[in-house]
């Protein structure tokens, strides 16, 4: 039987759990995810372990942040004075918002504190700095 190999396009059912458990993402009820390996189309670690694997094969990853979604940066966070933003804008902690940078360039960040003064603003990405575990089954090579 042929085995996945960087280029195949292949399909997928998966199941990604954190650390305490909880699901975070899941293919069950809906399509495959169809990918390209070794195209960068998915995180690292997931993608260099579908590589060898056989229709209708399954198994358990575990994915370091560094092959994921990185390790959580501070820079990324920060304090924005509380009047620099409007008041029809949403403030609560974890509020999604997207910002605009001075060079236009639009990035998602979660409102991650609120005071009376200023209003902490994080725009690592949601799963940043934590060990991912997917199941996985590989449903097609194309």
């Amino acid at each position: 039987m042929s085995q996945a190999k960087p280029g195949d396009t292949v399909r997928m059912h998966y199941t990604g759990t954190l650390a305490d458990g909880s699901t975070f993402d899941s293919s069950q009820g809906r399509e495959p995810l169809e990918f390209t390996v070794g195209s960068g189309q998915i995180i690292p670690g997931l993608d260099s372990a579908v590589s060898g694997m056989e229709v209708g094969e399954s198994k358990t990853v575990t994915v370091a942040p560094e092959q994921a979604y990185g390790d959580r940066d501070p820079a990324r966070t920060q304090s924005v004075p509380r009047e620099q933003i409007p008041e029809h804008i949403p403030t609560e902690p974890g509020t999604q918002l997207q910002v605009q940078t001075p060079e236009g360039q639009t990035i998602p960040v979660v409102v991650a504190d609120v005071n009376d003064s200023e209003v902490t603003l994080d725009a690592n990405h949601p799963l940043a700095g934590q060990e991912l575990t997917f199941q996985v089954e590989l449903v097609e090579i194309k």
